[in-house]
């Protein structure tokens, strides 16, 4: 009997176009003979739709054009184990489902707000738990609770809009008397993915501009020092006995590997790094299962790093629901390490429902 799977894309956040590139791989790769897919469409206004439109229109957005489309919810009661969506003559079809998939990144996809949701109906979900996502998707969290892996990460200053809003030039001197008045430093938003509103800053009137753009996208703003060395990146799955795959190096086309690079710029290359020693891959394959296994991940998680000019490994963040378009890193690793597409996405899967037994 096939698994009744629920397949959620796009969402309410900047990343909504990621999303639906995301989602279009998968559904692409995934396993028909293994799965009853049920797709669910999330707007940027956060409307729900269950939608049979087909790869393509998910992939460019018309799908919400879909005249077939359906409103639905996520039951959060655990006997309805499933979707309730409405009919033509305004009753809703209950529709059980087996386990979810949601391929939303970024706030209220893998903040810990849908997982929430997945574990009050009672239905197995990949990914996180609800705890492991809110933390992971907090930079300033995440830098916390690191600092007490033992593994090395860039010094980090934290503040918030409200306190940037009231007194700029204080929060300034702040940050700049933190890192001695040294230059660069990077600024992100607390709360987001995909590299969104992250800046470099050089100069104070730079810094000024960073935290003003960082603190559009979230409340908590994290100032950074600038770590310079090559961008590392380990896929990591699992449970209770995860594994870290190959490490993946990033070729940003830009001074860093912000958004435009990730998605939009054609320069940014990504590869496998070959050129290290055995121990110093094994170092940062451990590095990576300690940050995986302290922040209470589940499933999956992309860990990122840099390696400094010494070869120090320094921990930059993880992303708990890491991309999976045809040209993210996270999917390309496993295939590396000898784990096709498809057959991971099953893998992701089992781990879902395994972690409700």
């Amino acid at each position: 009997m096939k698994q009744k799977l629920l397949l959620l894309f796009g969402g309410a956040s900047s990343e909504h176009e990621v999303s639906r590139m995301s989602a279009a791989s998968v559904l692409k790769q995934l396993d028909k003979d293994k799965y009853e897919l049920y797709k669910v469409g999330i707007t940027k206004e956060g409307n729900w739709f269950l939608t049979d439109s087909p790869v393509s229109h998910i992939e460019d957005g018309s799908w919400q054009k879909d005249p077939e489309n359906r409103r639905a919810i996520l039951s959060p009661d655990t006997s309805d184990h499933g979707l309730l969506v409405l009919g033509t003559d305004d009753r809703f079809e209950r529709i059980p489902i087996d386990a979810a998939f949601a391929v939303l990144h970024g706030k209220h996809g893998e903040d810990g707000t849908l997982q929430g949701l997945f574990d009050l109906a009672g239905i197995p979900y990949v990914g996180a738990g609800t705890t492991a996502s809110a933390a992971c998707m907090d930079k300033g969290i995440t830098k916390m609770i690191v600092a007490g892996t033992g593994v090395r990460q860039a010094d980090f200053y934290l503040t918030d809009r409200y306190a940037f809003a009231s007194d700029p030039q204080g929060i300034l001197k702040e940050a700049e008397e933190h890192f001695h008045g040294k230059y660069p430093l990077f600024v992100k938003p607390a709360n987001a993915g995909s590299s969104v509103g992250i800046s470099k800053a050089k100069n104070n009137k730079e810094l000024f501009d960073a935290i003003r753009i960082a603190a559009e996208e979230d409340h908590k703003v994290l100032v950074e020092e600038a770590i310079v060395g090559r961008e590392i990146e380990v896929a990591v799955l699992g449970n209770r006995h995860p594994r870290a795959s190959l490490i993946g190096e990033i070729l940003a086309a830009g001074e860093f590997y912000d958004y435009e690079a990730k998605y939009i710029s054609q320069g940014s290359k990504t590869r496998i790094l070959d050129d290290i020693s055995q121990e110093k891959q094994e170092e940062i394959q451990q590095a990576a299962l300690d940050v995986y296994r302290a922040m209470g991940c589940e499933g999956l998680a992309r860990v990122d790093f840099f390696l400094d000019k010494e070869e120090a490994v320094v921990f930059n963040e993880i992303n708990t629901l890491p991309g999976f378009t045809k040209i993210s890193m996270y999917p390309k690793l496993w295939e590396a390490s000898g784990i096709p597409y498809k057959d991971m996405l099953s893998m992701l899967i089992d781990l879902a429902t395994d972690k409700m037994e």
